[in-house]
């Protein structure tokens, strides 16, 4: 679950400061007074919406590393970082993909993320915890489960439908702004862009960007189901059920900071309202689906 939420806040911070320079350097008083040419709004705004979800992609790896602490295999110090090495580099092989860094990081919780702009540069990494929770068969389903996501270009495909999704928040939040500003000015015949632009297209960016995340969630949550396929195919279906049952059995809270807990290997649990911010589906359902492969 990690991977999403550090993506997801990234972007939103990545958003809001693109969206408070604009305000500082005078593009949305431009954008206000020649409003009405809505083509080149929207240009603006995919311009900043697409850059912030790329910036985002971009320091991925970077931050995910910083964020957990996480220390790249270079050369292996013992035989389990030798076997992690080993079972990475054949599966990413098997995918088709280049030989990701492989990192293990300090954490009580059994989790594991994947990430990066590229599929050939990625980073796939372990918890301490989950070394130590699951078996080698479990633990190498795991590793099967994060290669396909990078195999599958989820990160890249992430940040796309994020781009897209930043794109009209901005867009629609700069409409609501400026119907706001024309309703609390009334008659009056100030000109230039008022206090109520500003904060109305504030408050509507954070209100329609928590509905726009309900639809990078569904994703989210798909993708869990394509890497469960993949890891089934690399390391087979039997590995990846008895890694989802492990992670029953623990049940305990993720341990990675609240911005990374959608790239981990589970997520939250969640019911009705809250089902729809899931970056992840619950494991029942995931085990239900391979165990549906037959």
């Amino acid at each position: 679950m990690k991977r999403v939420l550090l993506f997801l806040g990234t972007n939103l911070a990545v958003v809001l400061l693109l969206g408070a320079v604009c305000r500082i350097l005078g593009v949305d008083q431009y954008l206000y007074q020649y409003g009405s040419n809505m083509t080149g709004l929207l240009v603006f705004t995919a311009i900043f919406g697409m850059g912030g979800s790329l910036i985002s992609l971009m320091m991925s790896k970077w931050i995910a590393l910083k964020s957990t602490r996480a220390k790249i295999i270079e050369q292996p110090a013992n035989e389990v970082e030798r076997w992690l090495l080993e079972t990475v580099g054949r599966q990413a092989q098997a995918a088709g993909i280049g030989m990701p860094d492989v990192a293990i990081y300090e954490a009580p919780d059994a989790n594991a993320f994947a990430t990066g702009a590229k599929r050939n540069e990625a980073l796939v990494a372990v918890s301490t915890g989950l070394m130590h929770a699951m078996d080698r068969d479990e633990v190498e389903a795991v590793l099967a489960h994060e290669v396909s996501h990078v195999a599958n270009g989820d990160m890249v495909t992430l940040a796309l439908i994020q781009g897209v999704v930043n794109t009209f928040v901005m867009f629609f939040a700069r409409i609501i702004g400026s119907i706001v500003d024309q309703a609390m000015r009334g008659n009056s015949s100030r000109q230039g862009v008022g206090m109520g632009y500003f904060l109305a297209t504030m408050v509507a960016e954070l209100v329609l960007g928590l509905f726009a995340s309900m639809i990078v969630m569904w994703f989210s949550r798909q993708r869990e189901f394509r890497a469960d396929a993949g890891s089934a195919n690399l390391a087979g279906a039997g590995k990846m059920v008895s890694a989802l049952r492990r992670l029953q059995a623990i049940h305990q809270p993720s341990q990675l900071p609240s911005e990374m807990a959608a790239f981990g290997i589970h997520g939250s649990l969640g019911q009705g309202f809250k089902r729809l911010f899931m970056s992840h589906p619950p494991l029942e359902e995931r085990i239900a689906a391979l165990q549906a492969r037959g």
